[in-house]
């Protein structure tokens, strides 16, 4: 099982495989520099699929396993999330007592999927929020329950079809099989939130070195999902631009002492930069680099909160902020976010699932971690309908709607 997340900055590669008692371990993890995407987006093929055979051939090296799959993750300004409601009139399994059956469940998500989507635009996640039966809300499996009308609240993830294109055509390339597309903001909430954040509501913030994923987790679905076009490189941007110096050495500087927030470094420390050229090396003030990164975070928090405040939430988000990607990383990040959403915040990690803990325990290896640990859940919710004892003619519900989504899209 592997997961593959191709960013704007970095391609990282994740292999998990069951053990005997069925659980997942992560047995390899491999990165490599990304210069083919800008913002989340395939612009250069040939450079994508370098990067890509790079991170798998580390992965692999790893894990001592050869790969011919991956499921891989999806993002960028492209992607879009709605919301949409089906309604339809109970057939059931028994028209006496009204029983509803899958097909009934089936069928009020077709009528929920029903949404105008422009020819260039495909769907990528079809994700159920809630049913209702007779009006009665907050119905999360209605299978086998008595009623007369079942209604369905789901939220629908789409992107651009030439990207979803691009992006298979560099794993194939490559020498690889997309197992499947997988929005990177839902698999990095699989791998860093808890099932009580979500239940709360909670609101996970990807940031990403192009762009900034955020997804709002509400009555434990994903409720609204938004992409900032800024991340991590802007903030290399703004120091190597400011202090006049090349592009790596503001990143080396952003990684090991960039910081956000007062007090959490020694201010009057100096950070050497090496000369370039023949010049002498540079010493510049840690407070100068916090100076220049904290805005730009601002920047990108305020963007997020600016949306956040007009989706229209019943209650607040019980769960508040959680931060993940690489540049969660920046020192203070937590408690910068925790001061603009007047939330608790904290920077997550991939959950614990054994193996190479240490290699893999990073915020900046959480998409391709929940990639794997997504993947694993829908090949074996797969196999359970396949081989269940609730199968009815021509697959199960999810069954049926994955056939269908992969003769749509794939």
């Amino acid at each position: 099982m592997a997961g593959l997340d191709i960013g704007t900055t970095k391609v990282c590669a994740v292999i998990g495989e069951r053990t005997e008692s069925g659980n997942l371990e992560i047995t390899g993890v491999g990165t490599s520099p990304s210069t083919g995407l800008r913002k989340g987006v395939v612009v250069n093929i040939e450079a994508t699929l370098r990067s890509v055979e790079a991170a798998i051939e580390a992965a692999e090296m790893m894990s001592g396993r050869e790969l011919h799959s991956a499921w891989t993750g999806i993002g960028g300004s492209h992607i879009d999330g709605i919301n949409s409601r089906g309604v339809v009139a109970v057939t059931g399994k028994n028209r006496e007592t009204r029983e509803i059956g899958e097909d009934d469940l089936l069928r009020v998500l077709e009528a929920a999927r029903a949404v105008a989507i422009p020819m260039d635009r495909q769907m990528l996640e079809l994700i159920p929020q809630t049913y209702i039966v007779d009006n009665q809300k907050g119905i999360h499996d209605p299978l086998n329950m008595i009623g007369v009308r079942l209604e369905a609240e789901v939220h629908i993830i789409t992107c651009s079809v030439t990207s979803a294109q691009n992006l298979i055509k560099c794993v194939n390339r490559a020498g690889f099989r997309v197992d499947g597309l997988v929005l990177q903001s839902l698999a990095a909430g699989r791998a860093v939130l808890t099932d009580e954040e979500k239940e709360l509501g909670t609101t996970l913030i990807d940031m990403g070195g192009g762009t900034t994923d955020v997804l709002v987790y509400f009555d434990g679905s994903p409720y609204s999902t938004l992409t900032i076009p800024a991340g991590g490189t802007q903030v290399t941007s703004d120091i190597s631009i400011i202090k006049n110096i090349s592009f790596d050495a503001a990143e080396d500087i952003k990684r090991k002492s960039g910081s956000c927030w007062e007090g959490i470094q020694a201010e009057e420390e100096d950070i050497i930069v090496p000369g370039v050229g023949g010049r002498a090396p540079m010493a510049i003030p840690r407070v100068e680099i916090e100076e220049i990164v904290r805005p730009r975070l601002e920047e990108i928090f305020f963007m997020v909160k600016e949306k956040l405040d007009k989706l229209s939430l019943s209650r607040p988000l019980g769960g508040g902020v959680v931060l993940t990607g690489g540049g969660s990383q920046l020192l203070g990040a937590a408690e910068l976010a925790s001061e603009i959403f007047k939330l608790p915040a904290r920077v997550g990690s991939p959950l614990s699932v054994g193996g190479l803990v240490d290699e893999y325990c990073n915020p900046a290896y959480a998409t391709a971690v929940g990639l794997v640990l997504e993947g694993n859940d829908r090949e074996i919710r797969d196999g359970q309908e396949r081989n269940g004892n609730k199968r009815v003619e021509g697959g199960s519900l999810f069954g049926r709607l994955a056939e269908w989504l992969k003769r749509e899209f794939f």
